[in-house]
């Protein structure tokens, strides 16, 4: 046990498969425990390296490992799967992640705070009402289509035609359809309340942290986009660069690269859907005042403008905010008006 070096523990719901190698690499130690006995385990070794896979869980874990003293090293499961040895089971998983634990060009990800999860958390709960508004709206749309009632694009729209219908009654709806889209709107407008609530609180988090702060100033990141990112990579130092974290997000094109001949492909779409869709929405939305602006990056748009697709340059201004926005948490300095981070 004391010669334990890298402890590699592949986690499960309920049963996880522990691994242990020496400084050689060689397996002394090979056991499956619940979660708690990965604890009682490594607080019977000296402080080792514990590697596991960033998944659920495992950034629990990884913060009570580091308080007995460990050094925890969580890595996406992508980089672990060319590290198993013919056939896949939890034990030989276990003894994959021990090994691209101990690899120099391995990219690990960041144990990520309780304060940041809970904000993660936020973030997921309001996209499923966010969800469940849209199918509950979607929902309504084709109840009026069926009788004969088409409604224009927009809540506005939506909500007029609900109130002209309650005030109508020659417009060929049912009184028990009636009552039904009564209580569909009131579905409606708690969602709202909840949905609202939700983001006044994630108002107050920027108005009381100075990282989101300072990445709401950058136009289309915004309170929503701010507090996301904050969550997910903290102070950037994950990232050597602000490309990095901009292909971490998938906005960066793929490469088919062979025979020394590079051939670019559309974005990547990895790493997280919903920051992804967070960031290319709020470019979207930025891009028209941005692009009539007399400054370095308004240059930069409307020239890609002339020669790209719109929804083209909307990812490239995504992926140009995120290096921006990775400067101002690396440097902690302001965004500055002509696309640059200042002191």
């Amino acid at each position: 046990m004391k010669d334990i070096r890298i402890l590699g523990v592949d986690l499960g719901k309920n049963s996880c498969s522990v691994v242990g190698l020496d400084e050689t690499g060689r397996v002394l130690l090979r056991r499956r425990t619940r979660r708690e006995g990965v604890i009682a385990l490594a607080a019977k070794l000296p402080g080792c390296v514990v590697a596991m896979e960033a998944c659920c869980g495992a950034h629990h874990l990884g913060r009570l490992l580091v308080a007995q003293g460990h050094e925890v090293r969580l890595m996406s499961p992508e980089y672990v799967r060319p590290y198993v040895k013919a056939q896949k089971n939890d034990d030989r998983d276990a003894e994959a992640i021990a090994e691209a634990a101990t690899r120099p060009t391995m990219r690990f990800v960041a144990l990520k705070s309780e304060a940041q999860l809970d904000v993660q958390v936020l973030h997921r709960v309001r996209d499923r009402l966010v969800g469940q508004r849209t199918s509950l709206t979607n929902q309504i749309r084709s109840i009026l289509l069926e009788r004969g009632i088409i409604v224009p694009q927009g809540r506005r729209s939506l909500l007029d035609a609900l109130a002209a219908l309650s005030l109508d009654d020659r417009s060929g709806v049912g009184a028990r359809v009636r009552l039904l889209l009564e209580d569909m709107l009131d579905q409606w407008r708690a969602l709202d309340a909840r949905i609202k609530a939700l983001d006044e609180e994630f108002a107050e988090m920027a108005r009381n942290d100075p990282a989101v702060r300072r990445l709401a100033t950058i136009p289309g990141i915004g309170v929503m986009n701010a507090t996301a990112l904050v969550a997910a990579v903290g102070d950037g130092r994950t990232f050597g660069r602000g490309r990095d974290l901009s292909a971490w997000l998938g906005l960066v094109p793929r490469q088919a690269t062979t025979g020394g001949k590079p051939k670019l492909l559309g974005i990547t779409k990895r790493g997280s859907k919903y920051l992804r869709k967070l960031i290319i929405q709020g470019a979207r939305a930025a891009l028209p005042s941005l692009a009539r602006t007399a400054t370095v990056l308004g240059g930069w748009l409307r020239g890609l403008l002339a020669r790209a697709h719109g929804n083209t340059v909307v990812v490239a201004l995504a992926s140009k905010l995120i290096r921006i926005a990775w400067a101002l948490l690396r440097n902690e300095t302001k965004f500055a008006a002509g696309g640059h981070a200042t002191a």
